[in-house]
């Protein structure tokens, strides 16, 4: 538009250049603002969790009544909106029916609101009979909010948590422990040692729309307005002993705008990124004892989905500014996840799928989390808990948390090869201390004090070497005939699955859970086992399973899964 304006010449007397300046900033300002106009802001969506305790209080060990919480906020600028709200209690077990239902609908804005469920320990009962007191077990729980009509289909969430009814001492389940961590992995002839890598792998700075303080941060910043940037955020994790950081900055945001600046240099958009790859590595040289990261998180979450990719050198973006001019290094259409992947995968980049929604994100072909080869060479991890992104709890006590086992498993039988992480998505200056959780990765360590490095990391996560948890104490293992979490085998005959666990805080297991599902087919994802050791023999072709155990605390660690092409 403006490039025209220029080209053109008024049969009139010509403009005095002052009015020429006027008119021309006027025009910039209003493309610049339609610009936005088409897109919300991001973190503009529905946001819904559960808070449960997953066991009763003291107090009421006989009845086991409790209170839920369902927290709900949409920070969209424009209006509050109406989203209806049901709260299911399932179990016990896996294949329990709905024992209690909540509902409601509730007008949410920006600034939340919450509901208080009282909960007796009862199951609902039909007029003749009185209600009665649940057995003991594991019940889950599960959130599903919908946003009111107009709304995107991914202002649909959905959340599961369990948690125990437990009126007498109870048997934990049996799971065998490690006597010496994962060091040395002693069940695991000929395997190298390995160190495990607590890391947060889901973090923004002033380099996009994080670093506020924490007095000062109530949501996403405007970007590049905020105090702190990766080099604040890498020594605040380091002080609070995390082993590693990547700070994900959204691609969009370079030039300065959670819209699109007109005005923008892409020089200076692509100087910035390159700053954050400096500053990451000159502090992991500095520090030998921490693995500073930086990256992207690539995509929107109005018709997209969120990712980081890990270890690009290069920009990407789909924005131009009024000149026409590319806002990144390498253009990437907005929303094409299919073309995505196959860049991944050219230039050997891999990447997490973030905070992922069960439907309406990561669409090939129409299809939610739609599998290609390249997506599934490229794409490492998927997030299977968060914090609450705009947190400003620096205590490790955040109670808002979510859930995305379900959509995780959609990918998972789509056909991904990704392993669970587990991240906290700070916006605020809080970088890994809103809560204990972790993405454990499991680093081949050939020699005793040698420090981590990013390569080494980077090939940790390809082999899927990793597992989820909440707690940043605790050690998880999962094998299939000995072979490690993250590893793809044929397979002849009984296959033998095991779980280790330890926790250096004494926590202790409450449950165990082995689930089963078919990469390729689009199908359930199902528990085959409440036992630490499972023997079977599958059926001829592609398996994978996954390990998920629960804490006597209700913190839940999640192994990678292992992959099984059976032979008959």
């Amino acid at each position: 538009m403006l490039k025209t304006l220029r080209r053109w010449r008024p049969p009139w007397p010509p403009w005095p250049p002052w009015l020429a300046c006027v008119c021309a900033g006027v025009l910039l300002i209003t493309w610049s603002n339609s610009v936005a106009a088409q897109d919300p802001k991001e973190h503009s969506e529905l946001d819904a969790t559960v808070v449960a305790p997953f066991r009763a209080a003291l107090g009421a060990r006989t009845t086991q009544a409790r209170t839920f919480l369902v927290r709900l906020a949409y920070p969209d600028e424009g209006r509050a909106h109406a989203v209806r709200w049901t709260l299911t209690l399932s179990g016990p077990g896996p294949q329990g029916a709905v024992l209690r239902r909540w509902s409601g609908t509730e007008q949410v804005g920006a600034g939340g609101h919450s509901v208080t469920l009282p909960w007796d320990g009862r199951a609902d009962a039909d007029a003749r009979e009185r209600r009665v007191p649940v057995p003991d077990g594991l019940y889950e729980l599960r959130l599903l909010a919908v946003a009111d009509a107009g709304t995107p289909q991914e202002a649909q969430v959905e959340q599961q948590w369990h948690i125990q009814v437990q009126r007498g001492a109870g048997a934990p389940p049996r799971v065998p422990a490690f006597q010496a961590g994962l060091q040395q992995l002693p069940s695991l002839d000929g395997q190298l040692a390995y160190r495990i890598v607590y890391a947060n792998l889901h973090s923004q700075t002033r380099h996009s729309d994080g670093g506020a303080a924490l007095d000062a941060c109530h949501g996403a910043q405007d970007p590049q307005t905020a105090p702190f940037g990766p080099i604040d955020a890498y020594k605040y994790a380091q002080e609070h002993g995390l082993d590693a950081l990547l700070t994900s900055e959204h691609n969009h945001m370079y030039d300065g705008s959670d819209g699109t600046n007109a005005a923008a240099a892409p020089a200076e958009a692509i100087a910035l990124y390159q700053t954050g790859l400096a500053e990451a590595a000159a502090y992991s040289a500095a520090h030998p004892g921490f693995l500073a990261l930086y990256g992207m998180e690539w995509g929107v979450i109005n018709k997209g989905g969120h990712l980081n990719i890990f270890n690009s050198d290069q920009l990407l973006g789909w924005e131009r500014n009024a000149l026409g001019e590319l806002l990144a290094d390498v253009e990437t259409p907005k929303s094409d996840y299919a073309g995505l992947y196959a860049l991944m995968r050219e230039r050997g980049w891999i990447g997490q799928f973030n905070h992922p929604a069960y439907a309406g994100q990561f669409l090939v072909d129409g299809q939610p989390l739609g599998y290609t080869p390249d997506g599934d060479a490229a794409m490492v991890l998927c997030e299977v808990m968060n914090t609450s992104a705009f947190s400003t709890n620096d205590q490790e006590t955040e109670t808002r948390r979510s859930n995305y086992e379900a959509a995780c498993n959609r990918a998972l039988a789509a056909g991904y090869h990704v392993a669970f992480s587990s991240n906290q998505d700070n916006h605020c200056a809080n970088w890994g201390a809103a809560y204990g959780n972790r993405t454990a990765v499991l680093v081949a360590s050939p020699a005793a004090g040698t420090p981590v490095s990013r390569d080494g990391f980077l090939e940790a996560l390809r082999a899927r070497r990793v597992f989820a948890t909440m707690d940043k104490h605790a050690q998880l293992l999962f094998t299939a005939n000995g072979k490690l979490m993250g590893e793809r085998f044929d397979n002849h005959g009984p296959l033998q699955l095991a779980i280790s666990f330890s926790n250096s805080a004494g926590r202790q297991a409450a449950a165990v859970a082995i689930f089963h599902g078919v990469p390729g087919s689009n199908g359930s994802v199902t528990q085959v086992s409440d036992q630490a050791e499972l023997s079977l023999t599958p059926a001829p072709g592609p398996h994978f399973y996954y390990a998920r155990l629960t804490q006597d605390d209700g913190n839940i660690v999640w192994s990678a899964p292992v992959w099984i092409n059976q032979l008959p």
